[in-house]
């Protein structure tokens, strides 16, 4: 059965701009060290401090609570910042040089994303290694689901950023927008601690924070529960947010272009 001309276009555009942005980063993998650095800064430094209250987060095992949400947070965050990139090469000339290219729109987008869903992957792999002899206790197929979960929540925000940036043109603009975004999400998605230890009405809030029930998939996944509804229904908001991150992207692309 032989593929579409289109079809067949877009996955070899798609695989030239994966490429040169993989290339990009193997030349200068400082960026990939220092995305890492602070989830594991996370997990030796503030780790320990949960242990004496396992009983109260719910597990017997501290890390089996904390990793799962800092790995989420590797996948939000990880993935938030990579506009900076775009922006420069914005600036750069190489966006406007790959526009007057026949490259398919789509495939700009996608084969950025899909490098940094890579990254993403290499980076979580490290963290759950690190965190094993510190104590984490989880299935093999849970680790392995989290993973893919980490993988669609950064396409969704990879696709968002890149969105943004091009939207912006400008670190100064960019920043500032981030940073008013990163603090609540933090705050309000239970990602370093269970927000079953807050006040009710402070759940009531982080209720309405869709990443709130992405973290608590995630730890359901690595407790084993795969057929649980907390583990199924953050895996759908996952789904739902990479499909609107990935319009928004492909959207504001094609507008670059017109």
């Amino acid at each position: 059965m032989t593929l579409p001309v289109a079809t067949t276009s877009i996955g070899r555009d798609t695989w030239t701009v994966f490429a040169r942005a993989m290339r990009l980063s193997l030349r200068n993998p400082a960026w990939v060290v220092i995305g890492l650095t602070q989830p594991v800064l996370y997990i030796l430094l503030f780790g320990p401090l949960l242990e004496p209250l396992s009983g109260q987060l719910g597990s017997g095992n501290a890390y089996q609570v904390f990793v799962p949400g800092i790995l989420v947070q590797l996948g939000i965050f990880g993935a938030l910042f990579v506009g900076f990139g775009l922006i420069a090469e914005w600036r750069a000339g190489v966006v406007e040089s790959q526009r007057v290219t026949p490259a398919s729109r789509t495939a700009l987008l996608l084969g950025r994303v899909l490098r940094d869903v890579v990254v993403l992957l290499v980076q979580g792999t490290v963290l759950v290694l690190v965190s094993l002899p510190l104590g984490l206790r989880a299935p093999v197929l849970g680790v392995v689901l989290a993973l893919v979960v980490i993988a669609l929540l950064g396409a969704a925000f990879s696709a968002v950023s890149y969105a943004l940036a091009l939207t912006l043109k400008s670190e100064d603009a960019f920043a500032p927008l981030l940073n008013a975004v990163v603090l609540p999400v933090l705050l309000l998605s239970g990602i370093l601690l269970p927000m079953s230890l807050a006040p009710g009405w402070l759940q009531a809030v982080s209720d309405v924070n869709p990443l709130k029930h992405v973290v608590d998939g995630v730890r359901s996944l690595f407790d084993g529960a795969y057929t649980s509804a907390t583990a199924w229904w953050g895996l759908g908001l996952t789904v739902a947010m990479a499909a609107l991150g990935w319009w928004f992207g492909v959207r504001r692309f094609r507008r670059e272009s017109s």
